[in-house]
C-alpha cells in the first residue's frame, strides 16, 4: 500500500472553474471468443462496486439482471472514502475483501500497475489467473457483461444491448451522459458560478427533454429494457437524495416530473433494480465524503420519498 496522498475527488477544474472528469485508464475488454486475452469465463473475474457510486450501480443492475451472479463474483468497498481512497470495512456487518485481502482497492490498482498515480475508481473487474485489473472503464463493463457473456446469461435474460438498437442507443446516452449523468457532477464540483449555472441549465434542459420523450413511451429507446434506461436510472434514483442539495441541482425535483418520476418508479420496482439501491450509503457517501462541498460532514434525514407509490408507466404506447 502506498502512504501518497491520494488526490481527492474532482480531481481537475478548468480556468473557469468547471469539473473535469478524468480518463479511466485501464481499459482492456473481456471478449467471448478470448481474442483480447481476457475470455469470458465463470469464476474468473471479481466486480469491485460501491454502492453509492452511479457508475458502479449499473454494473450491479446488469450483473443481476443478467444473471451473472455465480459468474463474476462482487466485492463491496466502504461508502466513506478518505484520502487513502475507497476501503474494504471491516467488522460487523462488513467484509474485507475476499479475493486478494486487500485493505484498500489503491492495492488493486497498484498490483496491476506499481506506476499508477490516477485515481482508485470503481466499478472495476479484476481478474484472478493474470492478477491484474482488467478494466476500470464502465461504459466498457456492462457492454461486456451484456454482449460477451451471453453464453452465461440466464435463460429468460433481457438483451439489454440489442443489435438493432445500438446505434439509436448509443445516441441517448451520449446526450443523458454529457448532460445527466456527468451533468451532475459538473454543477456540484464546479468552483465558478459561470460554469456552474452552466451546467444546471444543460441539465435541467435535458430533463426537459426527457420529460417529453418519455411522454408516449415506456423505454428511452425502442420498446424495451436497455442499456439507456439503466444509465439514466442510477442518476435519477440519486437525484431528490443526493443531487438537489448536495449539489445544488434544485430548479427541480424528480418527483416534479411526472413522466420522469413515473419511469423511474417503474424501474425502481422491478427485480434487479430496487433491491440494488442502498440510500444509507448513498447519502453517507455523497454527505460524508466531498468535505469541501459539506464541511460538516452532516447527512440530512430526507427527502421522505415512496419509491413504491403505483405507477401508470404500463399504459404508455411502446
Amino acid at each position: 500500500m502506498s502512504d501518497k496522498a491520494l488526490p481527492q475527488f474532482p480531481a481537475e477544474t478548468s480556468a473557469d472553474g468547471a469539473f473535469v472528469r478524468q480518463e479511466y485508464s485501464i481499459r482492456d475488454r473481456i471478449t467471448a471468443d478470448g481474442s483480447s486475452g481476457f475470455p469470458a469465463e465463470a469464476g474468473r473475474y471479481h466486480l469491485y462496486v460501491s454502492l453509492a457510486c452511479p457508475w458502479a450501480h449499473r454494473s450491479i443492475i446488469v450483473r443481476t439482471l443478467l444473471g451473472l451472479e455465480d459468474t463474476i463474483s462482487m466485492g463491496v468497498v466502504d461508502p466513506i472514502r478518505d484520502d487513502r481512497g475507497w476501503r474494504f470495512a471491516r467488522g460487523e456487518g462488513h467484509d474485507a475483501d475476499g479475493v486478494c485481502n486487500f485493505e484498500f482497492l489503491s492495492e488493486a490498482y497498484l498490483r496491476t500497475d506499481p506506476s499508477f498515480t490516477g485515481r482508485y475508481t470503481v466499478p472495476c473487474i479484476w481478474d484472478r489467473v493474470t492478477q491484474r485489473l482488467v478494466t476500470n472503464n464502465y461504459p466498457d463493463i456492462t457492454i461486456d457483461l451484456e454482449t460477451q457473456f451471453t453464453a452465461l446469461h440466464k435463460p429468460d435474460a433481457p438483451d439489454l444491448y440489442p443489435a438493432h438498437l445500438r446505434e439509436a442507443i448509443d445516441e441517448v446516452n451520449a446526450l443523458v451522459y454529457r448532460d445527466v449523468n456527468n451533468g451532475v457532477y459538473r454543477a456540484g464540483f464546479a468552483t465558478g458560478q459561470a460554469a456552474y449555472e452552466r451546467a444546471v441549465d444543460r441539465l435541467f434542459a435535458r430533463l426537459v427533454w426527457l420529460e417529453d420523450r418519455l411522454a408516449n413511451q415506456r423505454y428511452l429507446v425502442g420498446d424495451q429494457l436497455t442499456e439507456a434506461d439503466i444509465r439514466l436510472f442510477t442518476t435519477l434514483v440519486r437525484f431528490d437524495a443526493v443531487y438537489y442539495g448536495h449539489f445544488k441541482c434544485n430548479l427541480r425535483r424528480l418527483v416534479d416530473y411526472p413522466n420522469l418520476w413515473g419511469y423511474a418508479r417503474d424501474l425502481f420496482q422491478r427485480p434487479g433494480f430496487g433491491e440494488t439501491v442502498n440510500f444509507d450509503h448513498i447519502k453517507r457517501h455523497y454527505y460524508m465524503t466531498h468535505d469541501a462541498i459539506n464541511p460538516t460532514r452532516i447527512v440530512p434525514k430526507g427527502p421522505i420519498v415512496d419509491w413504491n407509490i403505483p405507477h401508470d408507466r404500463g399504459t404508455h404506447a411502446r
